[in-house]
């Protein structure tokens, strides 16, 4: 049995040499980027263990830690800015609120508007949790200068750009 391409220009190589013409120009961007997503969420989930916290509780109080005081947020600007479902963001108030971490309240948009903050606890597992999980993120990309990370985020914010054109293109066929 021959040995299993593992770069992604071996793979590319090797779709070459058995279909010849198939488009290759991608999986040495994407494979590495779906590597690395992956890599980057093991550790992830593995610093948010020790911490405490899942990565869905991190989402919804970082977002209100983010916005500022009072902390307080629509649960349709939550949806919006952690670009889940409106379903998903009631999950997840839901679990934040039993676990005494935020503090649902009526909104101020009308009768069905939900404004959520965040309660003390809320804010304290949010304080200790942030440096745990950025701290980490920094040093597993200390390995690029200044420079290159700038480049690479420039790129990345490019590429994404350009791939949720594409996707929201209906219809449109590759």
């Amino acid at each position: 049995m021959a040995d299993t391409p593992t770069s992604p220009a071996e793979i590319a190589a090797a779709w070459q040499r058995e279909r010849p013409g198939t488009p290759t120009d991608s999986i040495e961007i994407v494979t590495p980027i779906w590597r690395l997503a992956k890599m980057l969420a093991d550790d992830r989930a593995r610093v948010l263990r020790a911490a405490g916290i899942d990565a869905a509780t991190l989402d919804l109080l970082s977002v209100l830690r983010r916005s500022g005081p009072p902390y307080r947020l629509s649960t349709r600007e939550l949806a919006r800015r952690t670009l889940v479902t409106a379903g998903a963001i009631s999950q997840r108030v839901a679990r934040a609120e039993r676990a005494g971490l935020i503090r649902r309240s009526p909104g101020d948009t009308g009768r069905k508007s939900v404004a959520v903050s965040l309660a003390d606890e809320g804010h304290a597992l949010i304080e200790r949790s942030v440096d745990s999980v950025l701290g980490r993120e920094a040093s597993l990309v200390a390995g690029l200068t200044t420079a290159e990370r700038a480049t690479l985020a420039g790129l990345l914010e490019k590429l994404t750009s350009e791939v949720q054109h594409r996707i929201s293109r209906r219809g449109v066929t590759p």
